[in-house]
């Protein structure tokens, strides 16, 4: 069944041949090593190396290939896919073990798979993870048929094309890389992995009669190549052929391959000689990188075989169109990579240590020469190790390459997880330039040949009488369609006259209606013109009317002028009338003769006279105040109008900056709308007085009217009995100075009319100057948020750019610490909110790294934080402010730093003034965090924080409730942890909160990570014997029981029944 080395390879590796090669998008010469296919080809569009990388010609979007001198060329049918020549990689996660269950219990997953984006989230920590694009990822329930189809069947198919290809499986140990890749599947077929089912694909597909396929089952164990099929050939020596730039080995051992079964048997021998280990990852860990080589030899007989079988660069033309026989050889590489693994986790010694150490190192050379190859180097260290010179055609060689990375769930291997991660993503960079390999039969060809000319001969005489018949049909059918042609003109001849008729017909319709539409247009205008004019018209009959009303007003002013003159003239008379009074004393004796007659005319007089003359003062003062009130409101209207419409103006504009201004200012405009709705109020008082002085005006004219009449009358009778009434001229004279009195009290309420006139003039020009004293304020007031608005994008900017100098890699942030670090922490002190906010958001994703903190507390981002938690009243602030904390608290460092400056305090006493959830979430979370040292849990009952964190549940929150679980937890698991290790004793702190009445009733919520804490808190408090009691009264027993039985956890359900088993009083209890 074996054949020896000697004659397969050997025989293989003299023999020459004509090959030919195919290649996507690129041409390089045969013998060009790893190195020169990255240097020398250009790459497709998916590759990372730049464009003026690339050629200018057209031969970039062809396929081309090498043609010795008696080969002929071919289309490659893969010409369509742009990206089949860049290496695939696909990520598999292993599912959970009994050990990740146990030791992973308090902790949540490091990776999260989302197989329908083909994404994979690797998390940093609680807040923030990293995406990361894969061509396919499977999770932990793909099956092994899924895998394959997706991963190596798209390979093995082209290895049966004729091209060479490579399945490679690299992660950590203990991640599943021999399962998938090595898996038997004796007992069960679906559990077969890529090896089994790939070669039953190739077994299936292959010609009994005329292919052939040959395997080697190789491991590379100490950087020595051993055959695992023949155990006594070490040290295998690698060839490398200098034109070709072809790897082989001469002396491992070939077998050509019978049936699956017996490929079976060969495997199951390969992998008894295998070398591997029990470590602490791994009972069954592999010591040696796996390589099985499976050689394809297949005739083709057939153009359809052809996988390209549309170019039009080939030389069928001379061979008739037909193909030639030919011969296609391929190789496939399975790599079953060792898994790498770190000493302190896998406990390697002795020669254990010594095996790890060749494989990390020859898993480091693979790792160089993949980041060369990604990055564009000019120097691809391939000769470091045997293992990248055995895979030199498979990483920017000529093979088609798929590689499958395993990683584990655990977040204690998150640093292994994150390094497979980016092995992965570099390999995806890399992009091969792959080749079609064929051999001409030349022997088959000849005789093909000879039959093919007899076959042509016949067929040209064939084709000859052909070509006759059909010449004469032709012109058959060309004096038929010259007929048809003849006819068909005579018909279109006889409809174009036709049409030439109906179009004369139209135009003349159109003439028509071109005239009814001039008509009507004219009369259009017409009636436009009529209507223009009667509207000038009524313009000029306005304007005519409102000279008539201006008119009539000044008509009015003189006579009120008039009327002012007649109230001098009247009280000039009646001067004259008081001295006439005077003179008449010295009449008295002379007239008393006439006292008797005119006694009965004095009395009917004298009542007149005083209710005339009373009239007549009041009417002349209310006249004069009713003039002065009437030009002053005339004057205090037009220029408050005017006011008013620049008011009005101004307040538009006004408006329209305020809309821009922030709440800072919106109190100072809500007082100037009310000052300006006053201002209203009392123009309108203003408009209404106007209206009852306009009213007494025109009651004044009605009334001095009256007043001259009887005015006239009162002198022409009083010239008559001037000299009959000396006897009651003192009455009279008293009577005067009574009218005079209240003359007087006239005038003062007229001038008090004028005082408060021009009080409220004093108050308009106050409220004039108060609107320029706020119109200055408001223009300055924007020119400060203009100024901090500039200083805000100017500090957005540089946090920009301080995000962008914040290192990608651990590696080098010693080399990039975080640039301007003290500035950040001096915008957290900034008036500004929103500075506050993207300045304190910035210290938060900072927070987030480890590496990070040490520089964020010494220089004093925690008292930032702290001072902000204990100042701010912004909700975005304090929850962010609480999430950096949170962050920090993750380092045992910085827990007691925040509990000595009373960090603790101000969590609680942000939790109590809260109502936000996420907020209430990340408070909850810091103070979790510091629940899981148990050096801070008195501090933590002594500044309330016990407290507050069971307080928060209130909220309702379902991810508040779960931090809260958490910090249970950790405070449970504390203390459990010390009464174990002798050094703490005593009830637990959380009794006197009700933490153990909380737990009790939600021990069976819906929500499976709050059940899992809540169970856990319950099982490590029933640790403490002095707890007992307490569970004993509050029912916990009973929980604790029914978590042991129904909880979904493993070793939650382990943890119960252990605890219940070893405390003697719940014990007890249980019994009764």
């Amino acid at each position: 069944m074996m054949v020896g080395s000697g004659s397969g390879v050997g025989s293989r590796a003299t023999q020459r041949a004509t090959t030919v090669e195919r290649q996507h998008h690129n041409h390089i010469p045969p013998h060009s090593s790893l190195s020169r296919s990255l240097n020398n080809g250009p790459t497709n569009h998916h590759s990372l190396r730049s464009s003026k990388d690339r050629p200018s010609s057209a031969s970039s979007s062809s396929s081309r290939r090498s043609v010795t001198p008696n080969s002929r060329t071919h289309s490659d049918t893969y010409n369509n896919d742009e990206d089949s020549g860049r290496v695939r990689v696909a990520v598999r996660l292993r599912p959970k073990n009994a050990e990740d269950l146990h030791l992973d219990a308090d902790f949540a997953d490091c990776v999260e798979s989302q197989p329908e984006l083909k994404r994979l989230k690797l998390r940093k920590n609680n807040w923030s993870s990293e995406s990361y694009r894969f061509d396919e990822v499977f999770t932990e329930t793909a099956s092994q048929r899924r895998v394959y189809e997706v991963v190596a069947k798209p390979v093995v198919e082209s290895v049966l094309g004729g091209y060479n290809g490579t399945i490679m499986a690299y992660g950590q140990t203990g991640t599943g890389k021999t399962y998938t890749v090595g898996r038997l599947g004796k007992d069960d077929a679906s559990e077969r992995g890529i090896m089994v089912r790939a070669l039953e694909d190739i077994i299936a597909d292959r010609s009994l009669t005329s292919d052939s396929v040959e395997v080697s089952y190789l491991q590379l164990y100490m950087e020595s190549i051993q055959d695992l099929l023949a155990p006594e050939n070490i040290n295998i020596p690698i060839h490398e052929d200098p034109k070709t730039g072809e790897v082989s080995l001469p002396g491992a051992t070939v077998v050509k391959i019978q049936d699956l079964d017996h490929f079976l048997q060969l495997l199951q021998i390969g992998e008894a000689n295998r070398h591997a280990a029990n470590t602490k990852l791994n009972t069954e860990s592999s010591r040696s990188h796996a390589i099985l080589m499976v050689h394809i030899r297949r005739s083709i007989h057939d153009k359809s075989d052809e996988i390209t079988s549309h170019g039009k660069e080939t030389r069928s033309d001379l061979l008739g169109g037909n193909s030639i026989p030919r011969v296609r050889k391929s190789k496939l590489l399975i790599v079953d990579l060792a898994g790498s693994e770190r000493l302190d986790k896998s406990g390697s010694e002795g020669p254990l240590l010594e095996e790890a150490k060749f494989i990390n190192l020859s898993l480091t050379s693979l790792g160089k020469c993949i980041n060369a190859l990604a990055e564009n180097s000019p120097h691809i260290p391939t000769r470091d190790s045997k293992l990248t010179r055995l895979l030199r055609d498979s990483f920017g060689g000529s093979a088609r390459t798929s590689l499958i990375i395993t990683i584990g769930p655990s977040a204690r291997h998150h640093a292994e997880t994150a390094s497979t991660i980016m092995f992965g993503q570099r390999a995806m960079k890399i992009v091969n330039m792959v080749k079609l390999k064929e051999e001409f039969d030349y022997e088959s060809l000849c005789r093909k040949l000879e039959t093919q000319v007899d076959h042509l001969t016949a067929e040209i005489d064939r084709q000859q009488k052909l070509r006759e018949n059909d010449k004469y049909e032709l012109e058959k059918r060309l004096t038929e369609c010259q007929n048809f042609y003849d006819e068909g003109k005579n018909s279109l001849v006889t409809r174009v006259e036709k049409l030439t008729a109906e179009i004369e017909k139209q135009q003349k319709l159109r003439e028509n209606d071109k005239y009814e539409y001039e008509k009507q247009l004219r009369d259009c205008q017409d009636s436009y013109d009529q209507a223009r004019r009667n509207l000038v018209t009524r313009c000029e009959f306005l304007e005519k009317e409102n000279t008539r009303l201006e008119l009539q007003m000044k008509d009015v002013s003189s006579v009120l002028n008039h009327q002012k003159d007649q109230n001098d003239l009247m009280r000039d008379k009646v001067g004259q009338l008081e001295r006439d009074l005077k003179h008449s004393k010295k009449y008295q004796l002379e007239n008393s003769t006439y006292q008797k007659v005119l006694a009965d005319t004095t009395q009917m007089y004298e009542k007149k006279i005083a209710e005339l003359s009373k009239q007549l003062e009041v009417e002349c003062a209310r006249a004069e105040a009713a003039e002065e009130q009437v030009d002053i409101m005339k004057k205090l209207m037009s220029d408050h109008q005017k006011s008013i419409k620049k008011y009005e103006m101004e307040n538009s504009t006004y408006k329209k900056a305020l809309v821009d201004n922030t709440q800072m200012y919106e109190k100072k405009l809500i007082e100037l709308n009310l000052k300006l709705v006053d201002e209203h109020a009392r123009f309108e008082g203003a408009e209404e007085q106007l209206d009852l002085t306009k009213k007494l005006l025109s009651d004044y004219q009605n009334s001095m009217q009256m007043v001259l009449v009887l005015l006239k009358t009162i002198v022409q009778s009083s010239l008559i009995i001037i000299n009959l009434v000396s006897c009651k001229l003192a009455k009279g004279h008293k009577d005067t100075n009574e009218l005079r009195m209240k003359l007087q009290e006239t005038q003062l309420l007229h001038e008090s009319a004028s005082i408060e006139l021009q009080s409220l003039k004093s108050v308009y020009k106050d409220l004039l100057e108060e609107k320029e004293i706020m119109s200055k304020e408001l223009h300055a007031a924007m020119e400060r948020l203009l100024v901090e608005e500039k200083e805000r994008k100017d500090i957005e900017h540089e946090l920009v750019k301080q995000k962008k100098s914040i290192p990608e890699n651990d590696d080098d942030f010693e080399d990039k610490k975080p640039f301007g670090l003290p500035k950040i922490l001096q915008l957290l002190k900034s008036e500004d909110s929103d500075i506050q906010i993207h300045a304190v958001k910035v210290v938060a994703n900072l927070a987030a790294e480890d590496i990070n903190q040490e520089k964020i507390v010494e220089e004093g981002g925690l008292d930032a934080l702290l001072m902000l938690l204990q100042s701010s009243q912004n909700t975005t602030i304090l929850r962010v402010a609480s999430g950096a904390i949170a962050n920090l608290a993750m380092n045992e460092l910085n827990q007691g730093l925040i509990m000595s400056r009373g960090g603790a305090q101000l969590l609680a006493k942000t939790a109590y003034k809260t109502d936000d959830p996420q907020t209430l979430r990340m408070v909850a979370g810091a103070l979790a965090n510091l629940c899981g040292n148990e050096k801070l849990h008195k501090m933590l009952k002594e500044d309330g924080a016990v407290k507050a964190l069971l307080g928060m549940v209130g909220s309702g929150n379902s991810d508040v409730i779960a931090q809260v679980a958490r910090g249970l937890a950790n405070f449970a698991k504390c203390e459990s942890r010390g009464i174990i290790q002798g050094h703490r004793k005593g009830r637990s702190l959380l009794m006197e909160d009700g933490a153990l009445e909380w737990l009790i009733a939600n021990s069976n919520t819906s929500s499976a990570s709050t059940r899992r804490h809540v169970e856990l808190a319950l099982c490590h408090l029933a640790q403490n014997e002095d707890n007992a009691k307490d569970f004993i009264y509050s029912g916990g027993v009973k929980e604790l029981v029914r978590i042991s039985v129904e909880s979904i956890r493993e070793d939650i359900r382990n943890l119960a029944k252990k605890t219940l088993r070893l405390c003697p009083k719940l014990q007890a209890d249980m019994n009764s």
